[in-house]
């Protein structure tokens, strides 16, 4: 029996479903951790704040726990996510900066799939020989990089050696122009000038290329794995009995089976490569919102903003289960033997 669009429907409503009580257990957490966590969070969170926002704020959490976390999530949905401790709002600072983050990690993205996948199908074709090994030298390289020491090599080595920039968006030639997406690539592509969108390419490539380098063992060994299955089975045998060339049968017959796992697992990746640009977007100067997080956790000798880190902890939380509903809904989409209904 075919899958048609209300069966789709259907499946991608399902998973939204039961999307609600994992952001709901988010909500809890943060809360538990902004309201608890201290004995006088007031006096921690407003040092410096005049005598009524501390009265405010002492006033609600003298209340019941069940009404501040009523006032809790009626601060989020109405985004009123706290200040810093010059007052400074959270939420317009992170609506700001979530874009470049975004930016950052679809490029990152974008490199281990064009990078990470071919690798691991010259690897699962060399079983066992040179090429084999170098690719795994390569990926549990990454792997065994930290976040920190690989940003900075980048920055101090990479760079000058290819003569890429390290830091910022823009290099100072770029005057400044109004920014439709807080992307730096897309709204030079609005812009509709070419050289501006070479130089945020040029910006977008070392910090995009060094959180892909420590993840890419992700996408390069699930590929391998998933080969090694499909190689033996009959119907790849049979694509080279009929004189294919080899290259048509590994891309066309093999790997298209084989990533329906790689894509899925690279859906839940995208969710966890946001915690790596907390360091990779401080090290590089991209503002985005992991440069914020740092500094909200009293980074660089800033005053702690306990608003924006939890802010930020929520954001991160969001988008890890988002990319697992993404990555649930293409399982679906491209294996036949998932269930619609």
């Amino acid at each position: 029996m075919g899958r048609s669009p209300t069966d789709l429907a259907i499946f991608v409503g399902k998973r939204l479903l039961q999307l609600v009580p994992v952001l709901i257990g988010i909500t809890i957490l943060t809360f538990v951790f902004t309201h608890l966590s201290t004995i006088n969070p007031c006096a921690q969170w407003y040092p410096h704040a005049d005598p009524t926002t501390r009265a405010n704020c002492e006033h609600l959490f003298s209340q019941p726990l069940s009404t501040q976390y009523w006032q809790y999530l009626t601060n989020l949905v109405h985004g009123n996510w706290g200040a810093s401790v010059e007052q400074v709002a959270v939420y317009p600072q992170i609506a700001e900066g979530l874009p470049a983050t975004l930016e950052l990690v679809l490029a990152a993205l974008f490199l281990m799939i064009v990078i990470g996948i071919p690798l691991g199908v010259i690897a699962a074709q060399s079983s066992g020989r040179w090429p084999d090994h170098l690719v795994r030298i390569f990926y549990l390289s990454g792997w065994a990089t930290p976040t920190y020491l690989g940003a900075v090599i980048a920055a101090i080595f990479v760079a000058p050696y290819f003569g890429l920039p390290s830091h910022g968006e823009y290099s100072s030639l770029v005057p400044p122009f109004h920014q439709y997406t807080h992307m730096s690539v897309v709204d030079a592509l609005i812009a509709g000038n070419l050289p501006w969108t070479l130089d945020a390419i040029e910006h977008l490539i070392l910090p995009a290329a060094t959180l892909a380098f420590i993840n890419m063992g992700i996408a390069t060994r699930m590929t391998r794995s998933s080969m090694l299955e499909v190689l033996p089975l009959d119907y790849v045998k049979s694509a080279r009995m009929k004189g294919l060339s080899e290259g048509w049968v590994l891309y066309k017959h093999a790997l298209r089976n084989s990533l329906i796992t790689t894509t899925t697992v690279l859906g839940v990746t995208a969710g966890g490569l946001l915690a790596g640009t907390v360091v990779v977007e401080e090290v590089f100067g991209w503002p985005g919102i992991g440069a914020y997080a740092y500094t909200a956790i009293g980074g660089g000798g800033a005053a702690p903003n306990f608003d924006g880190a939890i802010a930020v902890v929520a954001v991160f939380a969001v988008g890890v289960v988002v990319a697992n509903l993404i990555a649930d809904i293409l399982y679906g989409l491209l294996d036949p033997r998932v269930d619609w209904r």
